[in-house]
């Protein structure tokens, strides 16, 4: 009988370790090796920005005229066509993503896929949606917990909060539509090009925000639905959005 208790009690307390590990694992150890690999991939982009400057993603401006200068208007010529955005790579950081509402120390990069892989070190653009700032839906993913927990404090987005996100030329600012939705995994409406429920009508350039719900599961989904704001060039500072 001694034999049994004690095997049993051993049994008890080896289990007992390892899910303690397990959890201090979950918790501690996926959120501070997350971390690193976020910092590291943003370090990655600055270099990137810093050593192949390019000129600001951002649309020519409407001159409202026409292209031909004529005797009687003489003017500059209008603006070239800006070049094409570079695609994005797989599993790799094109743009870094901030929400004021979550805190002044809340940046993450964001990365061109949702693999698990590719979540573990940020945030995942899904891959077919729109470009930064371009016409249609440019659509994000992030873990609601665990691997830093980016998207921890979801439910407390409210309309007109900014998501602003920077691409190393140009401050892209996003204004939220409308409270945290919630759906089940799977309804690929949410990243149509004018995403199904979000109230907004016709094409635009669209931001979609996704995480898992409830906090420590995954049977469905929170979306936010933004429209983009503004934008301007990095060499004029940081967009007052952020002070908003």
């Amino acid at each position: 009988m001694r034999l049994i208790v004690r095997t049993f009690s051993e049994i008890c307390i080896t289990v007992g370790t390892v899910i303690v590990l397990f959890v201090v694992y979950v918790l501690f150890w996926t959120g501070v090796k997350a971390a690193d690999a976020a910092d590291g991939e943003i370090v990655r982009l600055q270099e990137e920005w810093v050593r192949l400057p390019v000129e600001p993603s951002t649309p020519a401006p409407d001159t409202g005229g026409s292209d031909a200068e004529s005797p009687e208007s003489p003017g500059p010529a209008p603006p070239p066509a800006p070049p094409a955005p570079k695609a994005y790579t797989a599993g790799k950081p094109f743009a870094v993503m901030y929400i004021p509402r979550f805190g002044a120390g809340w940046d993450w990069p964001v990365l061109e896929g949702t693999s698990a892989r590719t979540l573990k070190k940020g945030l995942g653009h899904y891959t077919g949606t729109a470009r930064l700032g371009e016409t249609g839906n440019f659509s994000v993913a992030g873990h609601r917990r665990t691997y830093g927990d980016p998207f921890k404090d979801f439910p407390r987005l409210r309309p007109g909060d900014a998501v602003i996100l920077n691409d190393g030329t140009t401050w892209f600012t996003y204004r939220i539509k409308q409270r945290p939705y919630r759906t089940v995994p799977g309804d690929v409406a949410v990243i149509d090009p004018v995403p199904g429920r979000s109230g907004f009508d016709g094409p635009g350039r669209y931001l979609t925000l996704t995480t898992c719900e409830p906090e420590w599961g995954s049977s469905h989904r929170l979306i936010v639905w933004a429209h983009l704001d503004a934008t301007q060039p990095v060499t004029e500072g940081k967009p007052e959005a952020f002070h908003s």
